[in-house]
């Protein structure tokens, strides 16, 4: 029977004093926690797989209470989610409660936001989707592309990255909706994703992403990603997952719910 391996792990980086990203693997939601070592969690191909990621906005007050605000509604019907209508809906739901956690009298979350980003793995498809700067990827053969979009101002000559987002769940004192990017890409055993927040997508490279991803299984990739993200400084927070769809041959790898 395929399955779906997922080795993910989270970080503060090098610079910043918490840990303001959340990590979405289908029920599993992890707020707020350092992870150096990648986990790897094994779910069986079917049921709609959930995994993503959310960076909440630093300089607003309670980027963490909104990523995980938004990791822990979006798990909650991840099974739910068997189209692209239905992640656009619950991309919507979780706008709306981030304004309206922010919106509690005396909360201090005024102007809270977060982005997100990730995939829904079903049999033969994958609902990418994301809001925001955090990012996903396709690795196969032919490289890593990116399949996300990207919601930043264009960049200034010169500049690869920027710390601006042009539209993120909550982040603004009054209520802004958003058109979440969606699309549906074929899916078949062999297939690695890439999922990450910007603490990884901004230091490190395309190339160097891709070169880990070519060189090394799910876990060994986890690993050596978040090292890159360190050795180019660890400026900000680093989440990510690598999501592998495999054949029944490969399942002894990882047993059913394990950690690496």
């Amino acid at each position: 029977m395929p399955y779906v391996a997922v080795s993910a792990l989270s970080h503060p980086g090098l610079l910043r004093e918490r840990n303001e990203d959340s990590l979405v693997v289908g029920p599993w939601t992890l707020c707020a926690t350092v992870t150096e070592n990648p986990q790897t969690l094994v779910f069986p191909l079917g049921t709609p797989l959930l995994v993503a990621v959310a960076d909440g906005l630093g300089g607003h007050p309670g980027g963490d209470v909104a990523s995980a605000l938004v990791a822990r509604r979006i798990a909650s019907v991840g099974p739910l989610l068997t189209g692209e209508d239905a992640v656009r809906d619950a991309l919507n739901a979780c706008n709306r409660a981030v304004y309206e956690a922010a919106g509690e009298e005396g909360s201090g979350l005024t102007g809270m936001g977060t982005t997100v980003a990730g995939i829904v793995v079903l049999p033969g498809s994958a609902l990418v989707f994301n809001v925001g700067d955090s990012r996903v990827y396709a690795a196969s053969r032919d490289g890593l592309r990116q399949v996300s979009v990207d919601d930043s101002p264009p960049l200034p000559p010169g500049r690869r990255t920027t710390s601006l987002v042009t539209q993120c769940l909550g982040g603004s004192l009054d209520f802004r909706a958003v058109q979440p990017h969606v699309t549906t890409a074929p899916l078949t055993p062999g297939d690695r994703y890439l999922i990450c927040t910007d603490g990884l997508s901004d230091p490190v490279t395309t190339d160097v992403l891709d070169d880990v991803m070519r060189e090394h299984d799910d876990v060994r990739a986890a690993f050596e990603l978040w090292k890159s993200a360190i050795a180019a400084g660890g400026p900000d927070n680093i989440t990510l997952a690598v999501v592998r769809v495999a054949d029944d041959g490969e399942a002894d790898e990882f047993p059913a719910g394990s950690g690496s």
